[in-house]
């Protein structure tokens, strides 16, 4: 499908389940309006509240362990140089299909937290700046 004015719709990936993506068309007035642009699948339970393990596969950050000496260098709030944002953010942002949006509100988010979350998605508990800063709807602002 040709989407002929990218401003007023815009193709937002949903996952329900592991491997099975739905694409919901939402009409937005702006880019503020898009609230969450997921970069990978969730694993199935994660969505679901009926399963109660679903938490226990992101670890808290008190539990994340650092495989070197600057494992965890630009994953804790602060830590990171405005000029690192660019590199952190193409990383995390490597395995979405909506590059451009991503990068835009990761580099936006990073310029203010001064973090981004390792990984391609999730692990935003190390990072409770880029985890907490929300849209007018209440949706994460954050990649």
């Amino acid at each position: 499908m040709v989407i002929t004015n990218q401003l007023r719709l815009r193709h937002i990936l949903k996952t329900t389940n592991y491997g099975q993506n739905i694409i919901r068309k939402q009409m937005v007035t702006s880019f503020k309006d898009i609230s969450f642009w997921r970069t990978s699948p969730v694993p199935k339970g994660i969505l679901s509240h009926k399963n109660s393990e679903a938490s226990s596969n992101l670890l808290p950050a008190s539990q994340l362990k650092p495989m070197g000496n600057n494992q965890m260098y630009g994953a804790t709030q602060g830590s990171l140089q405005p000029q690192e944002c660019a590199p952190r953010c193409t990383s995390r942002c490597s395995k979405t299909s909506f590059k451009k949006p991503c990068m835009f509100f990761c580099q936006k988010c990073c310029a203010k937290c001064l973090c981004v979350p390792p990984g391609t998605y999730g692990n935003k508990q190390v990072c409770p700046c880029y985890n907490n800063w929300k849209t007018k709807r209440g949706g994460p602002k954050c990649p």
